[in-house]
């Protein structure tokens, strides 16, 4: 049996069988029960490694194998239910983007930075990065999705600068490590593969990275940065 990529041997046999039992019944040949004549012993005898025609599966490690990719899919379901995005149709590029990469930024798939540049409430131009993934676990977009807010850069995001105060503030997040001091111009780190992400438009955005510009009618100016991350979330 050749594993799928990006799956064990036990993700196979346990995709494959629907109980143990079953993976049991697949390793017994008919001269197996023509011998030993009791189907229990020679399932005990292939559970003992003794008999079989292919890999040896411990119980224990066939059902936790079992009941994790039960999670994950149960996990997977209620997370495309609960996409805020979902059944809603979007007229601007920039909603539409954001909704493109609503379920991989929750999932941990991708790890997105958007720079916003626009005015506020007060009529002040102000600009900033903000780390999409973390501002959708502590915010409910439907307001932005439904177009009742626009999403707008805070001084708690990971940069924000008012052009009229002359304001700059940066902070990390649970995602990217900001390095301010950088003498080329912000910097950010994701802190799972820790590579950096460059958001100067001058130079490449780095490893496993991307630069999409937005035309959009919301904001002046509007930057995705799409990080992808190789280590195992």
């Amino acid at each position: 049996m050749e594993p799928e990529e990006g799956l064990t041997a036990v993700d196979n046999i346990v995709t494959q069988f629907n109980t143990y039992e079953d993976f049991l019944d697949s390793q017994i040949t008919t001269v197996d029960l023509y011998y030993l004549e009791d189907e229990s012993l020679a399932r005990q005898l292939v559970e003992l490694g003794y008999r079989g025609t292919g890999e040896v599966v411990k119980r224990e490690d066939f059902e936790a194998r079992k009941a994790a990719i039960e999670v994950a899919r149960l996990a997977e379901r209620t997370q495309k239910k609960t996409l805020t995005s979902a059944g809603k149709n979007f007229q601007d590029n920039f909603l539409k983007a954001l909704a493109m990469r609503e379920e991989d930024n929750r999932s941990g798939k991708v790890s997105s930075v958007i720079f916003i540049r626009d005015k506020n409430s007060q009529g002040q131009e102000v600009s900033g990065y903000i780390d999409y993934a973390h501002r959708l676990k502590t915010e409910d977009f439907e307001v932005y999705f439904t177009g009742k807010k626009r999403l707008l850069p805070k001084p708690t995001d990971l940069s924000f600068y008012n052009w009229e105060s002359h304001v700059a503030v940066w902070n990390s997040s649970p995602n990217y490590q900001v390095i301010a001091d950088n003498p080329e111009g912000l910097l950010f780190k994701f802190k799972r593969d820790r590579k950096i992400l460059n958001v100067d438009p001058k130079a490449q955005p780095g490893d496993n990275s991307t630069r999409t510009s937005i035309e959009t009618e919301l904001y002046i100016q509007a930057v995705i940065f799409d990080h992808i991350s190789r280590r195992k979330i």
